[in-house]
């Protein structure tokens, strides 16, 4: 039982993706997500109580996938002898694994943190996973002999947060011009280093 509502779960999850992401938020409805997950509208409420908490379940999964795929990264890289982690190598890397993500449903992505209204929950569930996300790229930081941040806690948090906007605007308003992504990274490695490494070299 428990495997087949996990299946009912995944299916109307990757529904409500596809509806929001078509449709955006304010025409898409429950009953349109269940249709297109191939379930009653009472099954969907079995597990969803209306498209909000869809909403809210889809945010967790977008951003624990970045968490996961940033945790893998910064895992990596802990192993690594200081010596074989350039600082640049590391914000890079770090970058990649967020921009990555970012891509992957660039509209969902925009109707997510852009357009829709942010319901009970939503806020919270991304603030405790950037929390996650803090706690172990601060570890991997304090022991790196490049980085030098006065207030390491705080430190953190202004990487994150300013990554997270600039990676996020990047997406949804590009720069004008063609820009590649590389040479975006590339920008934003030269302003991290810079706060965390001040005065070294760029």
């Amino acid at each position: 039982i428990q495997a087949r509502a996990r299946r009912t779960v995944e299916a109307i999850l990757e529904a409500g993706a596809q509806v929001f992401e078509e449709l955006g938020y304010s025409r898409t409805t429950t009953d349109r997500i269940a249709e297109r997950a191939g379930v009653s509208i009472g099954t969907l409420y079995q597990y969803f109580p209306g498209k909000d908490a869809i909403l809210v379940a889809l945010a967790e999964q977008h951003v624990d996938e970045g968490l996961a795929m940033t945790a893998r990264m910064l895992d990596a890289s802990a192993e690594l002898p200081l010596e074989q982690l350039p600082l640049d190598d590391l914000l890079r890397g770090f970058l990649q694994a967020l921009l990555a993500l970012h891509r992957e449903h660039p509209r969902l992505h925009r109707m997510l943190f852009v357009e829709s209204p942010k319901p009970v929950g939503f806020l919270d569930a991304v603030s405790s996973r950037e929390d996650a996300l803090a706690a172990r790229l601060r570890v991997l930081l304090d022991r790196h002999p490049d980085v030098h941040l006065p207030e390491p806690e705080l430190g953190v948090y202004v990487l994150i947060h300013a990554v997270e906007g600039l990676v996020h605007d990047y997406i949804v308003h590009p720069p004008p011009g063609e820009v590649e992504d590389e040479t975006f990274i590339g920008e934003m490695v030269r302003l991290l280093k810079g706060y965390l490494a001040p005065g070294s070299r760029p």
